[in-house]
């Protein structure tokens, strides 16, 4: 009754956009950052102002990826080259990692000032996957993940959460790479086959399809299903607790 292939023994959630709403926090935030720099390169390069666009910037470059690699993408596609600095750079250094930790100071604060609220459907799902027997992971290229599991009061659903810290710790690679989903996979005492995937980002769905991962489930929170099937989705629904009953 879960949608599932009969072979599946674990899954393995996404964060921002599958369990919680935190998606449209993080694209207000890297669009803040991204305006402000290029505000201040346009002015500094003769070159127009062209700011981010929250949904086909962040959809294409940044959604689901780690901080740093996001920054190095959108920038690629702005032909902006700039140095790589170091993890504990300011966040008004322009650098790679200074305008990571600026886009995190702006997501931190709006968590802060908005709550986070779960979806509801996707905690009924959960608990019903928890019923059923099947372990749960959650997967996250986020540093902040375990705060907003805490903050969305779901953490106690998981039995594993592979975020972004613990790719720095473990030195994986991150989403479109299977690595993570591999890690949290095996965490849980499954092998890939044994384990379904769900994610919003494209670059999730193709590291669960990357990862020959038993079943990849797409949720489309931003009218992207086709978008999800073609980069490996094996189904697509706008929200977890429609697959309850199939």
């Amino acid at each position: 009754m879960l949608g599932l292939p009969d072979a599946i023994r674990a899954c393995l959630f996404d964060l921002d956009g599958v369990l919680t709403p935190t998606a449209k926090l993080h694209a207000a935030a890297w669009k803040q950052m991204f305006d402000d720099f290029l505000a201040k390169w346009a002015e500094r390069t003769g070159e127009p102002f062209v700011p981010f666009d929250p949904v086909h910037d962040y959809d294409k470059y940044v959604d689901g990826l780690p901080r740093s690699d996001g920054v190095r993408s959108f920038l690629v596609s702005r032909r902006i080259e700039l140095p790589e600095g170091d993890p504990n750079d300011p966040p008004n250094a322009e650098t790679i990692a200074g305008l990571g930790n600026r886009k995190n100071e702006l997501v931190l604060r709006l968590i802060r000032e908005q709550g986070v609220e779960p979806y509801e459907g996707s905690v009924r799902y959960v608990k019903a996957v928890r019923a059923a027997g099947l372990r749960c992971a959650v997967v996250s290229s986020s540093a902040n993940c375990r705060a907003v599991l805490e903050g969305a009061g779901i953490a106690d659903l998981f039995d594993e959460v592979a975020d972004g810290l613990v790719l720095e710790r473990e030195h994986l690679k991150g989403k479109p790479a299977p690595d993570s989903f591999v890690f949290a996979a095996r965490a849980l005492g499954v092998e890939p086959e044994e384990a379904a995937v769900f994610e919003d980002a494209l670059a999730g769905v193709a590291a669960g399809r990357a990862g020959a991962f038993g079943f990849v489930v797409g949720v489309d929170r931003a009218g992207q299903a086709e978008a999800l099937r073609e980069h490996g989705a094996d189904v697509v629904v706008r929200d977890l607790a429609e697959l309850l009953g199939q």
